[in-house]
């Protein structure tokens, strides 16, 4: 029943990234001058420069946090939107038969799962408790927002950043044309500033402001959907109704076979006695509260 808070390695970030750098790699290793290709000015040029440059955009806090959330972009967390309806159905269809008092040593891993319980325990009024959820998904959303942010501005400083160092080696080999010789070497060492800034925008840093975004969109989604759920069990819905709902979060094509689509017998809204929906009537005997829970069919 508990919904875990491991992470699992995303393979399709490591496969993309080092699969990316290990064909530069390659063909530059063709070139037999593998020397030729590294240059710490340059490299420290692009790298320190570019950060140095983001952080006149941003604040040290930021910039901190931004490089640990970049890790985020590796793991890839194992709760599914599935997993979350499965947890929240079982808390409702508890708090249907024990009452909500009964979740209060519930052991829930979800943090935020956690705290919306422990609000629905604590008997706090559900306006009070849907303005604290979805202020906290809120400043979630934007805290995770702005380690993206980060990266995309180093994506876009960094190719300039080349350019730059380019700028700079070109007048350098310009005030040396009177030997010949060492143009072409100086030229060389001008574009490699170039080089490093596309390496560092288009295959690191750009690609991991894009995975950022998309796990703040899916923790964005899971926190809705557990905001409703949390509701839904202080609201008492209905299992199908609140089932339903949560149902919504899924693509079209997942929705089919709910937990309580597909149960046989199913908790009627009235009682917690179970109750036998009419279309599985003629594998049963009718119920004996069919006639009050199903007003619209005749008496027998």
């Amino acid at each position: 029943m508990k919904a875990r808070m491991k992470k699992n390695v995303d393979y399709a970030t490591i496969l993309g990234l080092f699969g990316a750098i290990t064909m530069v790699g390659w063909v530059i290793s063709m070139s037999h001058t593998v020397h030729i290709y590294l240059n710490l000015p340059s490299f420290l040029l692009v790298v320190v420069g570019s950060a140095f440059i983001v952080l006149i955009k941003f604040n040290v806090y930021q910039f901190a946090k931004a490089m640990g959330i970049a890790f985020r972009a590796f793991f890839v967390p194992t709760d599914t939107l599935r997993e979350l309806i499965d947890v929240i159905m079982t808390l409702h269809k508890k708090a249907r038969i024990h009452g909500l008092l009964a979740l209060e040593d519930e052991p829930i891993e979800h943090p935020f799962l956690r705290q919306g319980i422990k609000y629905v325990v604590d008997n706090i009024s559900p306006g009070i408790i849907k303005n604290t959820l979805h202020k906290e998904i809120s400043h979630t959303f934007e805290r995770h927002q702005s380690g993206a942010r980060v990266f995309r501005a180093l994506a876009e400083v960094s190719p300039a950043m080349g350019m730059v160092g380019t700028l700079i080696g070109l007048v350098q080999m310009m005030a040396g044309m009177d030997d010949p010789k060492g143009i072409g070497p100086a030229m060389a060492v001008a574009l490699l500033t170039t080089l490093y800034g596309a390496l560092m925008a288009y295959v690191i840093a750009s690609p991991i402001a894009d995975k950022l975004q998309l796990r703040s969109q899916e923790e964005y989604m899971l926190q809705l959907l557990i905001a409703d759920g949390v509701l839904g069990i202080q609201q008492a819905l209905h299992p199908y109704v609140l089932e339903e709902i949560l149902l919504t979060y899924l693509p079209g094509s997942q929705r089919s076979g709910g937990r309580w689509k597909a149960r046989e017998v199913r908790y009627s809204s009235l009682s917690a006695i179970p109750v036998v929906y009419p279309e599985e009537k003629k594998h049963s005997e009718p119920s004996p509260l069919a006639p009050f829970i199903h007003p619209e069919e005749p008496r027998p």
